[in-house]
């Protein structure tokens, strides 16, 4: 019989792998099922790995429309390996396409859909997961996927708005910088060379470009160097565990852009607790998947911290109010669906405000930025015309 590796995590999370002789891979998943083994991997030696882990290249647009057809099918009463090979033919993106192509193969394999989903985590993160696990449980799959793609939809809304919104001050700023780049870096060298011929006494303000310009034109590529080693530093530093909390620290703590991040991770974890529980998943389980989809890793901690409170037994909304990251009207709201029994609702209620208010929040942004970034470009780029047209000026005095 062929030998298979196999890789996968118990019940409280720790991670388990090792290599099993079966006579097939549904042998060796239904073998550690009943050691308690939530499989993630079989690999048969010397063949292809069974349930490749494919990365990249979904959307979640593309997994939100899938979901939502997933559930349609599964109400229509179709088979869930029949289900995904209909979703997998019509899927135009290949990446995409072979991944529900293995989940297919795993499920006929005797896998079932949360552990076949388990196989992808980049594309089936431990959210999704876990609700199709309890949808699965519970027998109402079809529901959970249809409140899944309602998720992943005004997710997907939430981050549309906020990058449509800082598109245009980004792009007018990135144009600004570029302009004046090139002026700096190709028009004044030739009125560097004009000036210096005419032998005039320069003003301060020219001389003060014309030394700019000078030191781009001699250092450019060692300031672009430099710039992106800068950023590939800054980017290492920010995946390392105290890197990413001062960072995420200090922009929640800027005047206008840390109360619209505090707003956005208040509006994911308030969406996703709520899209949880209403989905029947542990309020433990919930609040661990949620603390990874805030969004800053300092709201992060602090829901990992009330997760440890609850779990000794406090209510959730005491924990939360403790850390001091959320709002006295979230806590409020989510004390008040703990004792109603509608916690579900609450913070789906909450969630809903947030998103509004960030959208606000964005708009007043940008009114605020638009002059400034005229004020900056009409400030820069008039100093360097006018420093040009200074000493032309001295001459034509001269010459008179």
């Amino acid at each position: 019989m062929p030998t298979y590796a196999w890789k996968g995590h118990t019940r409280t999370g720790q991670t388990k792998e090792g290599v099993m002789v079966a006579p097939n891979k549904a042998q060796v998943i239904a073998n550690l099922r009943r050691q308690q083994i939530m499989v993630t991997r079989v690999t048969e030696r010397g063949k292809e790995v069974a349930l490749p882990r494919l990365t990249g290249g979904v959307k979640q647009k593309e997994l939100a429309v899938m979901t939502r057809q997933l559930s349609f099918m599964i109400d229509a009463g179709l088979p869930l390996n029949q289900c995904f090979e209909i979703l997998a033919s019509q899927q135009e993106n290949k990446t995409f396409q072979r991944i529900l192509y293995a989940v297919r193969d795993d499920i006929e394999a005797g896998s079932s859909l949360a552990d076949a989903l388990r196989s992808h985590p980049k594309v089936f993160n431990d959210l999704y997961c876990n609700m199709v696990a309890a949808g699965e449980a519970g027998g109402i799959l079809d529901t959970i996927l249809q409140r899944l793609s309602t998720y992943i939809e005004k997710a997907v809304k939430l981050k549309g708005a906020i990058r449509s919104a800082m598109m245009y001050p980004i792009a007018v700023i990135a144009i600004s910088i570029l302009v004046i780049i090139i002026l700096l870096w190709k028009v004044i060298p030739t009125f560097a060379a004009l000036f210096a011929g005419l032998g005039a006494e320069l003003p301060l303000p020219t001389r003060i470009t014309i030394a700019l310009s000078t030191f781009l034109g001699n250092y450019i590529l060692f300031i672009v160097g430099g710039l992106v080693a800068l950023a590939f530093a800054f980017r290492a530093y920010y995946h390392t565990y105290s890197g990413r909390r001062k960072v995420d620290g200090t922009l929640l703590k800027l005047p206008v852009i840390g109360q619209i991040l505090r707003k956005i991770a208040i509006a994911r974890f308030c969406r996703t607790l709520g899209t949880l529980v209403s989905s029947g998943v542990p309020i433990l389980d919930a609040m661990e998947i949620t603390a990874k989809t805030a969004g800053n890793a300092v709201i992060e901690d602090g829901v990992i911290l009330a997760r440890k409170n609850i779990e000794e037994g406090k209510t959730i909304a005491d924990p939360l109010r403790e850390t001091g990251l959320f709002p006295p009207m979230v806590t409020h709201m989510i004390s008040v669906g703990e004792q109603t029994g509608e916690l579900d609702a609450m913070v789906n209620k909450v969630a809903d405000f947030y998103e509004d208010e960030v959208d606000t929040a964005i708009s007043s942004m940008l009114s605020l930025m638009e002059p400034l970034i005229i004020l900056f470009l009409g400030v820069t780029v008039g100093f360097i015309v006018v420093s040009m047209y200074m000493p032309m000026f001295t001459l034509l005095g001269k010459l008179q």
